[in-house]
């Protein structure tokens, strides 16, 4: 198999999107942490996984950009259609990568050597890319060659992987951080020292996941290759009418699309790791791309593919009108075993759950479709100082996955538990000492005196019956802003049925104290 792969592509998409030279610094961050970054800024100090602090620090011209994963499946269409120009059969693995299967390609332009200069000729002229090729057997294989330049002769890629680092399992498409992490701490640093280890030593330690890097590091196949092809009626096909001529339009729809599609597979005991994307225009142009995926894909990732996929359709030049027809096909299905539910994470539950489940999901799916994909969120916990900053909604069905670790340190985190019932609108108090006088926050972060009752406009005081805090809030270093503290009270009873009540409350400022309560206790 031949790889070509365009290196930092998230970095050089983000980049070509915005305009700017390649020769300016720039680097795609997710959570704060460099995810992707241009040679130019690699040769100034900055690496994948710094802070974008120390990044800034290490390069302070340095272009920050964030993950999209659309924009780079888009850009990358110009790349994948280059390399279709001269072979026929590509797989999309990502964005940024391709994979084309060598025998006819070499054959037809007089072997390995001569293809992979037209590729590399004919990319940089159409896209105005840079890329590296390798070749090697299997994917894994050939991916690592490509990084490394190298054409691998048959039968030898297990030698070409051996001397390779242990961190080369830890692709961006597959998640094995912390089985490298473990296979490290065990003194196996390389790929040829955990190969050399037997199947079964390393099932009863590792488990399935550790199977399949194993395989990777003896130069095999991820999956044992499966010659038998996918039956006919799995194929999906929808007209549209109107066309889709809108990105937004046809994520929406992926999303129903992939859950079909994926059920249709599960219902016979399988799962998709190529799947086929073919479209129809009203013009009767045909469009077509296979993409290949390491892991069985789930209803998301059918999704994804197949947003990123119109991403590059309709926003790249290309078709000259709208798509009225779209099929999706299984290329390749394996034993869709590692999608079902674990005996403990989910299989227990009823088919009545099961059912209910389900019949909610297409009620959220048919109020989108009536108010549009924000007419339906569900909330998440992400990481933050103040419990309202904590709190983000998303859209249903797209990826539950926080922007910022919450369980970072966050210096002025309140402590547990929040409160149960964060306000929308703060509401304005006053909040005065044993004499009457406003409480304030000194430069220290400190009351100037004790609380002692609470009240609200048009409202009777309430007494304060015991106190929390402060907690100093973070000021911006860019703006002026006054000293803040938050403050957990305890007040007594508005009335005889009442009980006592514990609200969350901001003081700002020391001479003109503004007090205004954030959330509410149970």
């Amino acid at each position: 198999m031949l790889v070509l792969w365009c290196p930092d592509w998230p970095a050089v998409a983000a980049v070509a999107a915005a305009g700017a030279p390649l020769t300016k610094p720039a680097a795609v961050f997710l959570a704060n942490r460099v995810v992707a970054c241009t040679a130019v800024a690699r040769k100034n100090g900055v690496r994948r996984g710094m802070r974008r602090r120390e990044a800034e620090s290490k390069c302070p011209e340095l272009g920050v950009f964030g993950v999209d994963d659309g924009r780079d499946a888009r850009l990358f269409e110009n790349v994948a259609r280059a390399v279709e120009e001269l072979v026929v059969g590509l797989e999309v693995v990502r964005p940024g990568l391709i994979a084309v299967p060598v025998a006819g390609a070499a054959g037809y332009f007089g072997g390995e050597h001569p293809l992979a200069e037209k590729l590399l000729d004919q990319v940089a002229a159409v896209a105005g890319v840079e890329c590296q090729v390798g070749v090697a057997e299997g994917l894994f294989g050939a991916t690592i060659a490509a990084r490394h330049g190298e054409f691998v002769p048959p039968g030898e890629t297990r030698q070409f992987l051996a001397p390779l680092r242990i961190t080369e399992l830890d692709q961006p498409d597959v998640e094995r951080k912390e089985l490298v992490d473990l296979l490290t701490r065990l003194g196996l640093k390389t790929l040829g020292a955990f190969a050399e280890l037997t199947e079964r030593d390393v099932m009863s330690r590792f488990a399935l996941d550790g199977v399949l890097a194993h395989r990777l590091a003896r130069g095999l196949s991820e999956r044992p290759p499966l010659r038998r092809k996918p039956p006919a009626d799995l194929t999906l096909t929808e007209e549209f009418d109107p066309v889709l001529e809108r990105v937004d339009v046809a994520a929406f729809l992926a999303k129903n699309l992939g859950a079909r599609f994926h059920a249709a597979l599960a219902d016979r005991g399988l799962a998709c790791t190529r799947l086929g994307i073919y479209a129809t225009t009203e013009g009767g142009e045909q469009l077509g791309r296979v993409w290949r995926c390491a892991e069985p894909l789930t209803p998301q990732g059918v999704a994804d593919r197949v947003r990123w996929q119109f991403e590059g359709w309709l926003k790249g030049n290309r078709p000259t009108s709208g798509v009225a027809r779209l099929r999706l096909e299984p290329e390749e299905t394996v034993e869709g075993k590692s999608l079902q539910l674990g005996l403990w994470h989910g299989g227990n539950r009823s088919e009545d759950d099961e059912l209910t489940t389900e019949r909610a999901a297409r009620a959220f799916v048919r109020v989108q479709g009536l108010l549009g994909p924000e007419g339906v969120v569900t909330p998440i916990l992400d990481g933050g100082r103040d419990p309202a900053g904590r709190v983000r909604l998303i859209p249903w069905g797209d990826p539950r996955e926080p922007v910022s670790p919450p369980d970072a340190t966050w210096p002025g985190r309140l402590p547990a538990p929040s409160p149960a019932t964060v306000l929308e609108q703060p509401v304005p108090v006053k909040v005065v000492d044993e004499q009457g006088m406003p409480v304030g926050i000194t430069s220290r972060k400190q009351l100037t005196a004790p609380p002692c009752r609470l009240s609200v406009a048009g409202a009777p005081p309430r007494m304060v019956l015991d106190w929390a805090g402060p907690w100093p809030v973070a000021a911006s270093r860019r703006a002026a802003t006054p000293q803040q503290a938050r403050l957990q009270l305890l007040l007594a009873a508005a009335g005889g049925d009442d009980a006592d009540e514990a609200v969350l409350v901001l003081c700002s400022g020391t001479e003109n104290p503004v007090w205004t309560v954030e959330g509410i206790y149970d």
